[in-house]
């Protein structure tokens, strides 16, 4: 059985049970979600999104065949079984190319959906609520016709294949990509506009002849109140989602897949998934701790490199910090659209604005850890730091120590950094409460 049927089922049997959607491509990100995997005997769900990952290689320079590739080949080499791994393709639609004219964005949405089916992608989230060239509102008609669309390419590329995968429907707001500075208050998802979603949207499979794939959309996405900036995040209220949350349970075969659900507290995120928001989708926060652990890891190459008396012309410092400064600012290509440093401003506020833009929880950073001078600089604060003291490291990353001293987590740098990544999925996994069956412990090896 697919692992998200067991999920859906333990759902509508009152249990709480759920399950984390890791939305990155990062290596380490990657890398942490599967030896997380590894330590609780727990499936993995990973997602590339069509931003990342499509026919022409996405921000990631990865076809999907390309990306189910690169994560399978990590699972083996950690020993972690390819059974209990299941890849998404999220907002699979128009989106990358809604500049466009709507018949050719659609036309290449429909390769990117077969290419995503054809690389053996379990779990399809079909969104088609991006504006193309000239539209200037989509009707849930509308967006429903073409999500149906995209669900015959997959159903068409999969045929004869014993492939069967489940779909997720609906969208959220902000679209993919993240929320703009200043965004106010967030409205929940009205039941009755759930309500006509699925009913319209199960009209349009049927106009199709897509009555089998529809019994697979297992998902719904809506907007449950949860939503981060750069400097803010919406918590999770319970009590503002509650007709939201007892509408699905008169659903057959629905829950919910919530979006944005980064930087919530583990107890909310737990309110989640009993209030049947049971797939958990996080990314930001996951390069966001990477971050945080590799400028911690900066300061302390620094005071080691003093330390050793070996800082200087001939034994130079990473500079990490300020190659992925200099790389977000030749190239503002994935922040400009989010984050504007007006011109104008003062010194003192530029400079306010230029560290929101580098620290926010956004973290726009991540689309530019594969540049060329980053990826050096990266190397050589690896290489700078070595296999140091457990008392150096654990300065400005002591949240690792327990891993370390455990024997989960080498005493290296390297292991200090997946183990900071690990740590946010210990929230999910606490959220999820790790109870859908998985067959049995894992072998693996440790993180290093």
């Amino acid at each position: 059985m697919n692992y998200l049927d067991e999920v859906l089922s333990a759902q509508k049997s009152g249990r709480g049970v759920g399950i984390t959607s890791v939305c990155s491509a990062h290596p380490f990100v990657v890398e942490a979600a599967l030896r997380h995997g590894l330590e609780g005997s727990r499936p993995v769900l990973i997602e590339a999104t069509c931003n990342q990952v499509n026919q022409y290689g996405g921000y990631t320079g990865m076809k999907p065949l390309d990306f189910a590739e690169y994560v399978g080949r990590m699972a083996d080499e950690l020993g972690f079984g390819r059974e209990r791994l299941i890849l998404g393709g999220d907002h699979l639609g128009p989106l990358p190319w809604a500049n466009e004219s709507a018949t050719n964005a659609m036309d290449k949405a429909r390769v990117l959906a077969r290419d995503y089916a054809r690389a053996g992608f379990a779990k399809i989230h079909l969104d088609c609520s991006a504006h193309c060239a000239g539209e200037v509102e989509l009707s849930v008609e509308e967006m429903s016709k073409r999500a149906a669309e995209l669900a015959r390419v997959v159903e068409e590329a999969v045929a004869g294949s014993g492939a069967a995968p489940r779909y997720v429907i609906g969208t959220e707001v902000p679209p993919a990509g993240g929320a703009r500075v200043g965004e106010g208050e967030l409205a929940v998802t009205d039941p009755a506009d759930a309500a006509a979603t699925i009913e319209i949207t199960r009209r349009a499979f049927s106009a199709l002849g897509l009555q089998a794939a529809w019994e697979r959309v297992i998902a719904l996405v809506v907007q449950p109140g949860v939503e981060f900036g750069d400097a803010w995040v919406h918590p999770y209220q319970p009590a503002a989602a509650a007709a939201l949350a007892g509408f699905i349970e008169a659903v057959p075969g629905l829950i919910y897949e919530a979006h944005s659900s980064d930087y919530q507290s583990r107890l909310a995120l737990r309110s989640l998934v009993q209030d049947h928001f049971a797939i958990l989708k996080v990314g930001p926060a996951l390069t966001f701790a990477f971050r945080e652990a590799v400028f911690g890891l900066s300061e302390v190459e620094e005071a080691v490199l003093r330390a050793r008396g070996q800082s200087g012309p001939l034994h130079p410092l990473s500079q990490i910090r300020e190659a992925l400064e200099a790389a977000m600012l030749a190239n503002p290509l994935y922040w400009e659209k989010h984050f504007s440093i007006e011109a104008g401003l003062g010194e003192e506020k530029r400079r306010i604005a230029e560290n929101m833009l580098f620290y926010g929880y956004s973290d726009r950073i991540r689309y530019y850890w594969n540049v060329p001078n980053v990826r050096k600089a990266f190397a050589l604060l690896l290489k700078n730091l070595g296999a140091e003291p457990l008392p150096f490291l654990s300065q400005l990353i002591s949240d690792q120590v327990d891993r370390v001293r455990d024997g989960r987590l080498q005493n290296h740098p390297r292991a200090f950094l997946l183990g900071r990544v690990m740590s946010v999925l210990d929230d999910y996994a606490f959220a999820v409460r790790d109870v859908v069956s998985t067959g049995g412990n894992m072998p693996g090896k440790p993180a290093q």
